[in-house]
């Protein structure tokens, strides 16, 4: 996105670098993560920032040999903040002092930090409370000691004496908290200070995106044919929307149905995208296939690789049908190029194992077409909203690539699978009347492989028991169960056991992850 002004987040390893990208993205800030190694002066010379974050980090400046930016970065002349390791880079690299880890001077979780007289702009907005003080989140052991010439020192936390400084000259800038975290409620307006000082327009528009993928997927493909799996998720959904704009007919879907999805989902997806887009979908039915080869499996791990297996195959087999089509077309999003990016070692070519498309691009010798691979997953729902796709689909839980296999412990068969759909159905129908689906992250009811004694009228029961999951989560990588109401628990359980032949007993899942994962396989 070379039309932007981009800033640059040199990442020293820590777990929370991400965060920083998305809040620079709400501000409408474009930004690119990149691992300190891979930062070099001809790279800074190519990317051309018009300013650098370094992110937090694991290691320790104290150590010989431990992750540095370029000298190079320093001499750009264009803003750049430090955070927590950050900061202690900077002052390393640029004559100041920093001290390993002490207990008094360690600090770990909430804080407050306090200002010295002199206000700046970065600050701006801060300290308006009447309390005199921010809250802000702290992770370090290591603290700095000694300034490095040109810095001042402008808020104080107990732990730390140098919490917020700055060289003003040269608009450089250091925190040793971390305002990216929501546990620093007041951390955007921080941000939103740095990138104002760094002279950002704010154009990073999903408006304008959807401009600029159009005119460079017509470079990409030209008059050449593309094909989609089109799973239904919001990735692939949006990513299908925005080719065929771009290219029309030259686009042609296929939607595996594998016999494992929820109640309606195939003629959902198929007639949304064939009647109301009129894209050009294929209906690969082949539900007797999956679930022939899946017959008598118990182990998850099993199951995900037929599964993983017969859709690479089936979706050569109809792909094959396109004749001329030379490009795939992949849902990629942004964290998932971040995470193919190993921090201490390197790029990594390896695709992770729960890609919705797998290793299709290898075995069919096709260009790779990925539209969303600049975009988080919530700009990927704005983008939607602008193509016109329905908000029931922008809006979806996710929905695992193996379908329900996973939400089906133990054998699956046809008769446990039509009731999983009806309970579910259920389930998420009691979901949206309460106005509950939009607080969710996701939610999905799963069939356990037991069965219970029950009296339902004057007769003895033996049905099976159901499992009902909801979390909330910003990624997906941590979870909460959601909180509902005892009265909406004993609702719902009432609706599914009324309504549902073959269960007569539900649980609520209330694990968070960890230790728990969000789906029971």
């Amino acid at each position: 996105m070379t039309q932007h002004d981009r800033l640059l987040i040199i990442d020293f390893g820590s777990q929370v670098t991400q965060l920083i990208a998305r809040r620079l993205r709400e501000l409408n800030v474009y930004c690119e993560i990149h691992p300190y190694q891979n930062v070099t002066d001809a790279f800074l010379k190519e990317f051309a920032p018009r300013a650098i974050i370094f992110s937090g980090g694991p290691d320790s400046v104290t150590r010989e040999g431990s992750p540095r930016p370029p000298q190079a970065a320093y001499e750009l002349g264009v803003p750049i903040l430090g955070i927590c390791y950050g900061q202690q880079v900077m002052m390393q690299d640029l004559g100041g002092k920093v001290e390993a880890g002490q207990s008094h001077t360690a600090e770990f979780g909430r804080a407050y930090v306090t200002p010295k007289e002199e206000r700046i702009d970065l600050l701006t907005g801060w300290f308006l409370d009447g309390t005199g003080r921010e809250q802000v989140w702290m992770s370090h052991g290591d603290h700095v000691s000694e300034l490095a010439p040109g810095f001042a020192v402008y808020a104080t936390s107990p732990g730390a004496p140098f919490a917020i400084t700055a060289d003003l000259e040269h608009r450089f800038y250091a925190v040793q908290f971390h305002p990216e975290v929501h546990h620093t409620p007041n951390g955007k307006t921080l941000y939103e200070n740095f990138v104002r000082d760094a002279g950002f327009k704010g154009d990073w528009t999903m408006d304008a995106y959807r401009d600029e993928a159009v005119a460079k997927i017509r470079e990409q493909i030209g008059d050449k044919k593309v094909i989609c799996a089109l799973s239904g998720g919001v990735d692939s959904s949006v990513a299908a929307a925005l080719i065929h704009e771009a290219v029309g007919e030259q686009l042609t879907c296929v939607f595996v149905d594998h016999g494992l999805l929820r109640l309606n989902e195939a003629e959902e997806v198929v007639g949304m995208f064939r009647d109301h887009m009129n894209l050009s979908v294929i209906h690969a039915q082949e539900q007797d296939l999956f679930l022939g080869e899946l017959e008598g499996v118990s182990d998850p791990e099993t199951k995900r690789k037929i599964i993983g297996r017969l859709f690479i195959d089936v979706f050569q087999k109809y792909a094959d049908q396109i004749e001329g089509a030379e490009f795939l077309a992949q849902g990629t999003l942004y964290p998932d190029v971040i995470e193919s990016v190993s921090f201490s070692g390197g790029p990594s070519v390896t695709i992770k194992s729960h890609h919705n498309v797998g290793g299709l691009p290898e075995k069919m010798g096709l260009k790779l077409v990925e539209p969303l691979r600049e975009l988080f997953k919530d700009e990927v729902r704005a983008l939607g909203h602008e193509l016109g796709l329905p908000a029931s689909f922008i809006g979806r839980h996710p929905f695992p690539g193996p379908g329900l296999a996973i939400r089906c412990p133990g054998e699956i068969t046809r008769d446990k699978l039509e009731i999983l759909r009806k309970a579910d159905a259920v389930y998420i129908d009691q979901i949206r009347k309460h106005g509950l689906y939009d607080e969710i992250w996701q939610a999905f009811a799963a069939i356990l492989p037991m069965r219970t004694v029950g009296v339902m009228g004057d007769g003895r029961t033996y049905d099976y028991a159901l499992a009902l999951r909801a979390v909330t989560s910003v990624d997906g990588m941590t979870a909460d169960y959601y909180p509902f109401s005892h009265e909406f628990l004993g609702e719902t359980s009432t609706r599914i056991i009324n309504e549902v032949k073959g269960i007569n007993r539900v649980f609520y899942d209330c694990t968070s992850k960890p230790p728990g994962t969000i789906e029971l396989e």
